[in-house]
């Protein structure tokens, strides 16, 4: 089974849409048309079951050592599921998400926010 194709992702209110450019095994992959916006989706089944969902962001921006230069510079944020084989429902690994996902997105998103300012 694959995602809807294309997906789109909304950052600072802009959609971009991300068509599928590639599917190499458990892995595909979508991507904006300029290339700077990419989104992972794999799997690898063994002694235990990683599930990942990545997106890859791009942009130019001014080189910290020559300002009249532009530099691309990137940055990653990605979701990993890590369940045994057996002993996990897939309602049950929705229920632990769920969680998560509630206690990271609460407050306006404060504990990332948090999170990204370095507090632990």
């Amino acid at each position: 089974m694959s995602f809807t194709d294309p997906q789109t992702v909304t950052i600072s209110a802009v959609t971009t849409p991300l068509p599928k450019v590639s599917t190499l095994g458990d892995e595909t992959t979508y991507q904006s048309a300029d290339g700077l916006i990419q989104m992972l989706a794999s799997h690898d089944i063994g002694k235990r079951n990683r599930h990942l969902l990545r997106i890859n962001h791009s942009k130019l921006t001014a080189d910290p050592f020559l300002p009249a230069e532009n530099v691309k510079v990137s940055m990653s944020c990605y979701i990993v599921f890590d369940v045994p084989p057996a002993g996990y429902s897939a309602a049950e690994q929705l229920a632990v998400y769920t969680g998560f996902k509630t206690q990271f997105t609460a407050s306006s998103d404060a504990l990332i926010t948090k999170l990204l300012a370095g507090e632990s």
